[in-house]
């Protein structure tokens, strides 16, 4: 496997740019230029009220690696712009950021380099190293710390001792309560100097940050380290964060520095094995790599609580819908996830099993029966936290179907029988028995009315395609997995999947019953993300009219979040590579910006009243899926793996091969080949060296 493709390194800091984004999907960082200062972090499954519009989201935590530099008494924390950036730079195979940065104190000048990373094997755990020097003799202070500044909450404890040990296992520990006093964090840190003999001071004062000073007389021509390795733990994981925390940090200390950086390190080589590779323009494969690496960095197998649209990634900027996890999880990240890390891709679906009882109750309270997941659920119980009235929350109900056809498709890709006996089948019924009482029959056939579908338009309609694609698939998919999952489908549930009605017409299948291609957001593909990344079977002739149909709309709809990115891939199914090629770059590339190869949700050409916000999980979710399934023509079912490629490969104008080391399928490690113009790709046994 050749080395992935990180950005180029920054070495002039623009306001506009939003900040390098570092996580392990429990933990995540926004590091920008000075990270000691400026930073904030995300906790998964750190819930809090939203101040603005008072539902339940996720909650800033204190920044666990805040620090400082003092220099002659003159503070970086207090000028800092007196800080110039001289190179700011990613290692995407290794998980790491580094900054370099130069102070000016005056008449001397001090040069920090910064290495922070969020620790993939020990994943409550963020560590950073802070190297120093200066250019003349000087009093330096290096202090690291815990920065609360900021933070909607409250600090309900903070101590800089350990109680029930003569020991000082840590430098402090704090508990945290989030705004509302809906959850408890617990963080714990604990430093180390290297190269200097220095008075070591702690701030005691209990209203203040934690904070841990070394003061020493600084040399020319030597270079200091102070190593930082910090816990942050959510009540989603201890109902004692505060005190866990400090037994963690205590285990990563045991481990040590260079240790936990080395098995941070290997455990992204493993991940990178299932890297998605193009024989095309390195631009495209720069652009995979950093698609994957975002989507990776916000999941993990740990994850109490799933993970949202942005991940772990909020900033300032833009709500980030408030951290709430939405469809777009189980139709675009889930699915790339489940062949190249199927555990973590089975704690995303864990937070939906978890949530059942609130599905449940959900579909009760607008008297449907089953289970019927919600638009924006919260993070701690599931429950719909969409803001304001609920527009959206009230007749988006295709939610539900998407969760249950993730969760089809990791069984199928892992026959994990034993977890899905436990965790997968009542989500299954229960969404299929939704299904029931949510539709009508009629003369037509099987009708769902009254909702809306991708397109979120003002106005509900009656049998939206992709609403219904979606129910028949979800049902489908109960009564083929019931037997293997221990279970006797509900006879209704093949008899509806069969009937269910689609408007059909020699344009294929159309958005919804009285749907016109000029009304509000027609040109929305609906009916064709029927198709693909759902797999709903028609005739290749319906197939081809409606891919034909939406993709004479395109230049209308790119640009606008979600199916954007998968505009290539129906453009390659039949057979236009040079216009699969267009509507990649207007589709995906468009969405990239700089300087780290974010994903926007809005492409910033398209939409430039739309605030810039990155990386969008939905989006490179979609670019991933739709190399790794669209292009590849991989469609995951019970048959052996060897016989999930059955569609012509076409890829587009200047791409030549479409290639994984290393794909998981049933337990099995398996080779993905997908050359153009070959009758099917290939899913093999990688040869042993």
């Amino acid at each position: 496997m050749t080395t992935p493709i990180s950005p180029s390194p920054v070495t002039e800091y623009r306001p506009e740019f939003l900040p390098a984004y570092v996580a392990n999907g429990v933990v995540g960082l926004r590091v920008p230029r000075i990270p000691q200062i400026d930073s904030l972090a995300i906790l998964n499954g750190f819930a809090g009220i939203d101040g603005a519009s008072g539902a339940e989201g996720f909650a800033r935590v204190p920044y666990p690696l805040a620090g400082d530099l003092e220099v002659d008494r003159v503070s970086l924390k207090t000028a800092p712009e007196r800080a110039q950036l001289r190179e700011q730079s990613y290692d995407f195979g290794r998980g790491e950021l580094r900054t370099v940065f130069d102070f000016d104190a005056g008449d001397v000048r001090a040069e920090l380099e910064v290495l922070t990373f969020c620790n993939r094997t020990m994943p409550m755990l963020v560590l950073q190293e802070v190297r120093v020097s200066v250019s003349r003799a000087c009093d330096v202070v290096l202090t690291a710390g815990v920065d609360t500044s900021g933070v909607p909450g409250t600090m309900k404890a903070r101590s800089t001792r350990t109680r029930g040990t003569e020991q000082q296992p840590v430098d402090g520990s704090l508990r945290w309560e989030s705004h509302g006093g809906v959850g408890l964090a617990g963080v714990a840190y604990v430093t180390e100097l290297g190269g200097v003999e220095a008075e070591c001071s702690f701030d005691e004062n209990e209203l203040a940050p934690l904070a841990t000073r070394y003061s020493f007389r600084g040399r020319s021509g030597r270079r200091y380290r102070l190593r930082q390795i910090a816990a942050v733990v959510s009540d989603a994981m201890h109902h004692q964060p505060d005190l866990q925390a400090v037994r963690l940090v205590f285990a990563g200390t045991e481990r040590g520095f260079d240790r936990l950086r080395a098995e941070n390190s290997a455990a992204w080589d493993e991940i990178w094995r299932g890297r998605v590779q193009v024989d095309a323009p390195s631009r495209w494969q720069a652009m995979l790599d950093a698609a994957y690496f975002y989507l990776q960095t916000s999941v993990h197998a740990s994850s109490p609580a799933s993970t949202s649209l942005f991940g772990l990634a909020y900033w300032p900027n833009y709500h980030y819908y408030r951290g709430h996890v939405m469809w777009d999880i189980e139709m675009f990240a889930v699915p790339p996830l489940v062949l190249t890390s199927p555990d973590a891709a089975r704690s995303l679906l864990e937070f939906r099993a978890n949530r059942l009882p609130a599905a449940r109750h959900n579909a009760s309270m607008s008297g449907y029966r089953g289970a019927q997941f919600p638009w924006e659920s919260s993070p701690r119980y599931g429950e719909e936290s969409a803001p304001g009235e609920g527009a959206a929350s009230a007749h988006e109900h295709h939610v539900s179907l998407d969760v249950a056809f993730a969760f089809s498709q990791f069984l199928h890709a892992t026959h994990d029988w034993e977890w899905g006996r436990k965790r997968a089948w009542d989500v299954l019924a229960d969404v299929a028995t939704w299904i029931v009482s949510r539709g009508v029959e009629t003369e037509r056939g099987f009708e769902i009315h009254g909702v809306n579908g991708i397109a979120e338009r003002q106005e509900n309609v009656d049998n939206n395609a992709f609403v219904n694609m979606a129910a028949a698939v979800a049902l489908r998919e109960a009564v083929a997995l019931a037997q293997p999952l221990g279970h006797v489908a509900d006879p209704r549930w093949e008899h509806l999947a069969r009937t269910i009605f689609l408007r059909i017409d020699r344009n294929g299948i159309r958005n919804h019953d009285l749907y016109q291609a000029s009304e509000e957001k027609g040109e929305t593909p609906e009916a064709a993300a029927g198709l693909f990344p759902l797999t709903f079977e028609c005739s290749p002739e319906v197939e081809r009219a409606t891919l034909e149909f939406y993709l004479r709309l395109a230049d209308k709809y790119v640009g606008a979040p979600m199916l954007s990115a998968l505009l290539g891939v129906y453009a390659a199914r039949l057979g236009d590579r040079e216009r699969a090629l267009e509507l990649f770059e207007r589709g995906y590339a468009d969405f990239v910006i700089d300087p780290f190869a974010l994903t926007t949700e809005y492409a910033p050409a398209v939409f430039p009243e739309q605030p810039v916000a990155g990386p969008f999980t939905a989006n490179l979710g979609g670019f991933l899926t739709s190399c790794l399934y669209g292009l590849s023509g991989i469609r995951i079912g019970p048959g052996e793996p060897e016989g999930w490629c059955a569609r012509p490969v076409t890829l587009p104008k200047g791409w030549t091969e479409l290639h994984v080391d290393r794909v998981w399928a049933r337990g099995r490690p398996l080779r993905l080949t997908a050359r153009h113009g070959d009758d099917h790709a290939v899913l093999e046994a990688p040869c042993q060296s």
